[in-house]
């Protein structure tokens, strides 16, 4: 049977891979596919509780590597709280199943989304698009810009919105717009947008409305000089924090009793990175709020890396006290790979009655096998195995340390610029989708197959930048071997993760593509395809490991093979080995009359130092009679001399001559 038959749900039904602030075209499946899971719903119970008792601090920080579902709950939470009805359904109601019978996470959800309130969902980046992060108040313009347009005025321009606004105080917005109409023959958001060309018909309007000339702006009374009246505007508009807080929360108070605002910021973390201007600037944005409006309003902020990581890389530059925003944002959400796998699990591989009969055989044939299989050795990490029947059923046809491995090749390449945009997580896809990508890609083998690591590459082979990857898309124009070519991108993707060692065992076990696989010859023939690899420079072994070589250090290794060295150099150095770190005495002591004898050193015939009577003759791989022992024990024959044989293992002198080049 194939493997797409026994899964509850198509594989390949459309999934949003990427969970975007600003689209509204899938908030159905959304809503109804999100998995609440058991670790989220603790921290979610933690949040609730300070929404509805107001104890000071009014931020919350979700973190988690890229793809964990951050941007998901983010997106949840703010269709929750603005009590968005979807489809004619309220968002709440379609939530409420997925907290089964936590009565008590019910009844604080309730009760939260009761309190009226509005949400501000956005992506920081997205909203910061003509914003330069090096101006003093970027991130101040961003909530400024989005506070506006909620509003209903114009956020590109801030003090197009300030005008729109003071109109707005004194009732004359609405007759303005009129006005404007009448006279430009566009309405006033196209207007506005179009400002200089529409300067004459603004400044009739508004002289309209007001009874002034537009030089008299922002004060409505007499005025001097020419200017129209977004001109100066336009020269009299700042901004502070303190007038954004006082802004939003003169908003609050026009609303109902009990009334929040709730700026819900997606990748937050991304956008300040280790510019400590901006964090200390989202610092005194969520203090000014609180001070203002005495919990009502909120900010609920995604990043990558948790609060105090980023406050540590933040403390290193400056020495502020962070201790303010550590209030603010007291309430922490962590998604972890764990959180990420039962989402897997759950909305993408939960099987079918057949799918789960089939699966229960296989673990009853399979299960004294999984050790042997999918265990690593050499001093790796240890990653979890299957547990039990029910986490074998729910995880196949992937293998449990495929999802925390997966996590670390992402993060790790993420740290080390691996991604195209500004921030790894700009067009990527979330694990979901990669390993959707994959289910999808096998679908067709048979029940008992397996996916192995390599597959997980081409989930993010959109988001890698070219330079990274050329050796890969090479290798698939060049190499004859698919084998090799698999093992290299399984490389590719551990090439940064330190607790992984890419031993040919443990490579092996990733490329584990069957319960029936027979292991020793699997091995070999990822010995072979490495040998391969090597040879054509596109990895690179140190000792018993093996490793992913980018353009740039390709460009070295070729030029560390096409390094000349002096074959008495090698054997120096062997010499060096072999009689300082092997053989480290100088002389030999006899027993019998207690008396040492100095011996001389030979290596392939060569003298290392001075002559003795004794002597310690050496052959290694590269005399030009090694192996044959005859020939070599004839010449020793009637001499005072201890021949010793190395064995002929064609590695040492590869490992021997890459050493002396390399240096």
């Amino acid at each position: 049977m194939a493997l797409s038959d026994i899964f509850l749900k198509p594989i390949d039904r459309p999934i949003e891979g990427v969970i975007k602030a600003d689209d509204d075209a899938h908030l159905h499946q959304e809503v109804e596919e999100y998995v609440l899971t058991n670790e989220v719903a603790k921290r979610l119970d933690e949040f609730l509780s300070a929404y509805n008792d107001y104890q000071g601090a009014n931020g919350v920080w979700i973190s988690g590597f890229f793809g964990c579902g951050k941007s998901h709950l983010l997106k949840i939470l703010a269709l929750l709280f603005d009590n968005r009805r979807i489809d004619g359904t309220r968002a709440l109601d379609l939530f409420l199943p997925k907290l089964g019978d936590n009565t008590f996470l019910r009844a604080d959800l309730e009760r939260a989304v009761a309190i009226p309130s509005k949400s501000i969902l956005f992506n920081i980046d997205q909203k910061a698009d003509v914003i330069s992060k090096t101006e003093m108040d970027a991130l101040l313009a961003v909530f400024m810009k989005v506070f506006d347009e909620m509003c209903g005025y114009y956020g590109k321009q801030g003090y197009i919105a300030q005008f729109e606004r003071d109109l707005d105080s004194r009732g004359q917005y609405s007759d303005f717009k009129r006005r404007f109409r009448e006279r430009s023959g566009l309405t006033w958001e196209v207007g506005r947008e179009q400002a200089l060309l529409e300067s004459h018909n603004i400044d009739a309007a508004y002289a309209m409305v007001t009874g002034f000339p537009p030089e008299s702006a922002q004060g409505f009374g007499p005025g001097i000089g020419t200017l129209s009246v977004l001109d100066r505007y336009r020269d009299d508009y700042r901004v502070s924090i303190e007038d954004f807080a006082a802004k939003v929360n003169a908003h609050i108070q026009q609303q109902e009793p009990g009334f929040r605002l709730i700026f819900f910021v997606d990748e937050v973390g991304q956008y300040i990175a280790d510019n400590v201007k901006l964090m200390t600037n989202l610092q005194t944005v969520a203090e000014s709020l609180a001070t203002k409006s005495r919990g009502q309003a909120w900010l609920v902020v995604t990043a990558q890396e948790d609060l105090s990581r980023v406050l540590g890389d933040a403390g290193k530059q400056q020495t502020d006290d962070f201790s303010k925003i550590q209030a603010r944002f007291k309430t922490r959400l962590k998604l972890t790979s764990a959180d990420v796998e039962e989402v897997i699990r759950v909305r993408l591989l939960d099987k079918n009655d057949l799918g789960r009969r089939l699966l229960d055989r296989i673990y009853d044939q399979e299960r004294n096998n999984f050790r042997t299989l999918f265990d690593f050795a050499d001093g790796s990490q240890s990653y979890r195995n299957f547990r039990h029947r029910e986490h074998f059923i729910q995880s196949y046809p992937f293998i449990p340390y495929q999802f925390p491995l997966f996590q670390s090749a992402i993060q790790s390449l993420s740290m080390h610029n691996a991604f195209e945009g500004r921030h790894s997580s700009v067009g990527e896809r979330s694990m979901l989708g990669v390993f959707q990508q994959v289910a999808v890609q096998i679908r067709d083998r048979q029940v008992g197959q397996l996916a192995t690591f390599d597959l997980m590459y081409e989930g993010i082979r959109t988001a890698l930048k070219t330079q990274i990857q050329q050796a890969i898309q090479r290798a698939e124009h060049q190499l004859n071997d698919a084998f090799a070519v698999q093992l290299l991108k399984a490389l590719f993707l551990v090439k940064y993760v330190k607790e992984f060692r890419a031993t040919a065992r443990n490579l092996t076990v990733l490329m584990v593509d069957d319960f029936e696989t027979d292991l020793p010859a699997l091995r070999k023939r990822v010995e072979a395809a490495l040998a391969l690899l090597e040879q054509q420079t596109y990895i690179q072994r140190t000792a018993e490991e093996y490793e992913y070589l980018t353009d740039e250090e390709k460009d070295i290794e070729v030029e560390i093979k096409q390094t000349e060295v002096e074959t008495a150099a090698v054997a120096e150095e062997l010499g060096k080995l072999v009689f300082d770190s092997v053989i480290r005495e100088r002389k030999i002591r006899y027993e019998e009359n207690g008396q040492d004898y100095a011996f001389s050193r030979k290596l392939d015939d060569r003298l290392l130092g001075r002559e003795y009577e004794l002597t310690i003759h050496v052959i290694s791989p590269f005399h030009e009679q090694a192996g044959q022992d005859a020939i070599l024990r004839a010449h020793a024959m009637g001499r005072a001399e201890l021949q010793v044989f190395m064995p002929l293992h064609e590695r040492l002198g590869r490992d021997l001559l890459m050493y002396k080049r390399t240096e």
